[in-house]
């Protein structure tokens, strides 16, 4: 589906307000777990919750720890604007970053974001647990699959 304004609909800071630039120096500053948890929840309060009915028109990501909602809009453009929701404040903090990283991007660019370099920046890789990875995998390779499918061909 495409759209000028379905943002509008699911309106979030990330990528357009908040660049991912700032969140990793955000992140890189703390030193303490503690402090990052604190910058993840954060995050999370700043992603709209949607409602039953949204979450309908999403896709749920299999293999998280927590249930997690994504949907993408393709731009006239040609950009996206992901959105979504997750039961765990945690994974939507991460949701959240990942969002920043591709919100309002072209395939092209989402298909070259290096998601385990911004986790490395932002010091969260060592920090999170197997599932959590695994969790965080899928919802990258579900992005990139929005990204390569729903791009139109050339």
């Amino acid at each position: 589906m495409t759209s000028n304004n379905f943002d509008i609909l699911f309106p979030h800071p990330f990528g357009t307000t908040l660049k991912i630039e700032e969140i990793i120096e955000q992140f890189s500053a703390q030193k303490a777990w503690e402090d990052k948890y604190r910058l993840l929840i954060q995050l999370a309060r700043q992603l709209p919750t949607l409602t039953d009915e949204q979450k309908q028109q999403t896709q749920e990501v299999k293999g998280c720890e927590n249930r997690v909602w994504i949907g993408a809009r393709l731009n006239d453009d040609q950009t996206f604007h992901f959105y979504g929701d997750s039961e765990g404040r945690v994974v939507k903090g991460l949701f959240a970053i990942l969002l920043a990283a591709v919100e309002q991007k072209n395939s092209q660019a989402i298909l070259a974001v290096d998601f385990e370099d911004i986790l490395n920046r932002t010091g969260l890789s060592g920090q999170l647990s197997e599932s959590r990875q695994n969790g965080i995998a899928a919802l990258i390779t579900t992005i990139r699959n929005f990204a390569s499918e729903m791009t139109p061909a050339e």
